[in-house]
């Protein structure tokens, strides 16, 4: 009998102790309906969630909320700025151009892309592929590092027109056999 008492107080000890706002005490906001909030409102409601949460891991945050990788000067060779690129570019998502040689229809362009986006899983290059015209393709990677070795390997296919990375061509072996 009093082990059953003893269980029934602690059982309610959590509802008894529970803060609850009289309906005076609340902020303004919060006495509105749901349907009425604001932008504003709707931000508060989230800081206050988000008030007893423990900030998450740095590798858990957000790209742009993630601390930039700290870059060792040291290692690198001056005489090469794509070094440099790459390091900076570590961590951080990258997106390339590939563009494929002659005029290739929107199917033919699709499977010599997706043969190249096998290719680099394979070597583990994680590239996520999208066709922008019949025979042009971004190559999305998640760690941008990784585009300089995927560009190593895309200029040496025969198809390859060329390659697009940060703004800078970089032109595929075989196209001179083109010209």
């Amino acid at each position: 009998m009093q082990a059953s008492l003893l269980l029934l107080c602690l059982a309610l000890a959590p509802v008894v102790l529970a803060k609850k706002f009289a309906e005076e005490e609340k902020p303004a906001w919060a006495k509105k309906d749901i349907r009425d909030y604001s932008e504003a409102d709707l931000e508060r409601l989230l800081d206050q969630w988000d008030e007893d949460e423990e900030p998450l891991e740095p590798d858990e945050l957000p790209e742009h909320l993630r601390p930039q990788p700290k870059i060792d000067l040291s290692n690198l060779d001056s005489k090469n700025p794509e070094d440099l690129l790459k390091v900076s570019k570590k961590g951080r998502t990258l997106m390339t151009f590939v563009s494929v040689t002659g005029n290739p229809t929107r199917e033919e362009g699709e499977t010599i892309t997706k043969l190249w986006q096998t290719s680099l899983w394979n070597n583990h290059i994680q590239a996520e592929r999208y066709m922008v015209d019949d025979n042009r393709a971004i190559f999305l990677f998640k760690d941008g590092g990784q585009a300089w070795e995927a560009k190593d390997f895309l200029v040496e296919q025969d198809r390859c027109k060329g390659v697009s990375i940060e703004n800078k061509e970089y032109p595929g072996i075989h196209v001179k056999d083109e010209l």
